[in-house]
């Protein structure tokens, strides 16, 4: 009884922390819908239309970043939460603080994302992606990569070579968000949790700018 009563309070006493949690990740995932329309909303300078329709995951933000994978039905899918730093990028671009937006272009690329840890440069080859509402001015080596990223700092949108930077699964904070422990593999790939109310916002932005015709 001692033991079922001190259970029982510590999963009390964790309630708050969730709860604040969960707050934080609902932020975060505003933060990354606003980052992500504001790109595409640029006049001349932002990611090619061509290379998100051909994407097949999507990671925006750094240092605590969310990503969605497309489904079988061609939409973006639940989010996951990623850290994502280290590396000669480091928290900041230029001295100021950096946005970030990195896609999955293959299913080799996807097969690093739902790994422990992977390394940008190391284990999995990231390109700096073309700037520019076309994908015409994209190198052949742009065009074949597992995964191109672009960075924005104070309005200037660039594509950015992110090698040494370390991306890994954020357990708790998925936890936190969908209540109970899940897998990157169960929410990107095999989507058995829900599209929240919280996180519809950030899918339907995505999947809007990446559909596919």
């Amino acid at each position: 009884m001692r033991t079922f009563v001190a259970f029982l309070l510590s999963v009390f006493a964790m309630a708050p922390v969730l709860a604040e949690g969960r707050k934080a990740d609902i932020e975060k995932l505003a933060e990354a819908e606003k980052v992500m329309t504001e790109t595409m909303s640029a006049p001349d300078k932002g990611i090619p239309r061509e290379l998100l329709q051909r994407a097949e995951c999507i990671g925006v933000q750094f240092g605590r970043g969310v990503f969605t994978c497309r489904q079988k039905d061609g939409s973006m899918g639940p989010p996951a939460f990623f850290t994502i730093g280290g590396g000669s990028f480091g928290w900041q671009f230029g001295g100021q603080e950096a946005d970030l937006i990195l896609l999955i272009m293959n299913p080799n690329g996807v097969s690093h994302l739902l790994k422990d840890r992977f390394t940008l440069g190391g284990e999995a080859s990231a390109t700096a992606g073309p700037v520019g509402r076309t994908a015409s001015a994209a190198t052949d080596i742009q065009l074949h990569a597992e995964m191109l990223s672009w960075s924005r700092s104070r309005g200037i949108f660039l594509g950015a070579s992110l090698n040494g930077t370390v991306i890994r699964p954020h357990a708790r904070a998925n936890q936190e968000f969908y209540g109970k422990p899940v897998s990157g593999k169960d929410i990107l790939v095999d989507a058995a949790v829900p599209i929240s109310a919280e996180a519809r916002p950030f899918v339907n932005t995505l999947s809007q700018h990446a559909r596919r015709s």
